[in-house]
């Protein structure tokens, strides 16, 4: 089971207690204090790890804890520190206090590490009380409890061009056909069951680029009908929009009423979504009524329209072109944020 959504209950591990001791010694009867410090408390920690593909396993186990430090001992020995809670996350993971509503924490590339709850430090032992109007205090501290918190983490697909179109559009067809990716898909009616990234390859340019075949929307689906908000959060992030269009209209639907459809769910969503850059590919030129259908569509759609056939094979070189030619349009002109100097 694909999951890309689930609530979490985190804790850091508590500081270990300090510890009230004195030397006892043969031959120094008034030996001072050595009690040792309390270790501090593990951290909750977020790691952005490339082939983890969902959150599932926080799903069957949402409560989650690192653990606490040891207490401190004597003859100065201090307690050994609590070992942090690493959660293994997929990239494009978004986590939301649950108690704000606000993102606290967002994990896009492989690697990258995020401190979310630290866990608190450890107790003085009565050494650290020692004084010279207190030679043999008996005084060490509790460790401090480290922080908590209750999240939601999101997963939003990262990729560069995010497949998008009707249920039966060929969307799946699509991507075995061009990438190595094997999309799983549902009876409703031939829809993805959950996004998949798969990679089209351009060996002779040295290039790559990631494509996410995203569930198949319907009317609707940007009041959460459907797959509904599923669905269309999960191409926030691409730079290109790859849409598939049954040409053919092969469940008695116009091509051009399910391309502006298509667009009307998006701009409700997020008119963002419509500001991206485009590109469509009419599928199924191979059947009777796709000739036709493909002059009336370039007449009334003013975009870059490539026409192919999955089940054929015509066009796909055409249309990784395409796709190569916009991603690394998109990549020069992309703005990169400023360093920061401080």
């Amino acid at each position: 089971m694909f999951v890309d959504e689930t609530r979490v209950a985190l804790k850091a591990g508590d500081g270990g207690k300090g510890c009230v001791s004195f030397r006892r010694e043969k031959y120094e009867p008034f030996g001072g204090p050595n009690g040792g410090d309390g270790g501090k408390g593990g951290d909750v920690v977020l790691l952005c790890v490339d082939d983890v593909a969902d959150l599932s396993v926080y799903r069957y186990k949402p409560n989650h804890e690192a653990n606490n430090g040891e207490p401190g001992r004597g003859s100065d020995q201090n307690g050994k520190a609590g070992a942090d809670c690493v959660l293994k996350v997929p990239p494009g993971t978004v986590v939301i206090d649950e108690n704000t509503g606000k993102p606290v924490a967002e994990l896009i590339e492989d690697g990258t590490r995020i401190l979310l709850l630290r866990g608190g430090n450890g107790g003085w032992g009565n050494k650290r009380f020692k004084s010279s109007v207190n030679q043999a205090p008996r005084r060490a501290n509790d460790g401090l409890p480290g922080e908590s918190g209750r999240y939601r983490m999101v997963l939003k697909t990262v990729a560069e061009v995010g497949l998008v179109g009707f249920p039966n559009a060929g969307k799946s067809s699509l991507t075995n056909r061009i990438t190595k990716a094997h999309p799983r898909c549902a009876a409703y009616p031939f829809t993805t069951l959950h996004p998949q990234i798969g990679v089209i390859e351009y060996p002779e340019k040295f290039e790559r680029v990631t494509l996410a075949d995203i569930p198949g929307l319907i009317d609707g689906a940007s009041d959460d009908r459907g797959l509904g908000h599923r669905f269309l959060r999960h191409i926030e992030r691409c730079r290109v929009l790859l849409v598939v269009v049954d040409i053919a209209g092969v469940d008695q639907r116009q091509p051009w009423d399910d391309y502006r459809a298509l667009l009307r769910e998006l701009e409700l969503y997020s008119p963002e979504l419509t500001a991206k850059q485009r590109l469509i590919a009419a599928n199924k030129m191979d059947l009777p009524a796709a000739r036709d259908n493909l002059r009336r569509f370039v007449g009334e759609i003013d975009e870059a329209i490539v026409p192919i056939s999955c089940e054929a094979g015509e066009g796909l070189d055409e249309l990784r072109r395409a796709i190569l030619r916009t991603v690394l349009e998109m990549r020069r002109t992309e703005v990169k944020p400023a360093a920061n100097d401080g």
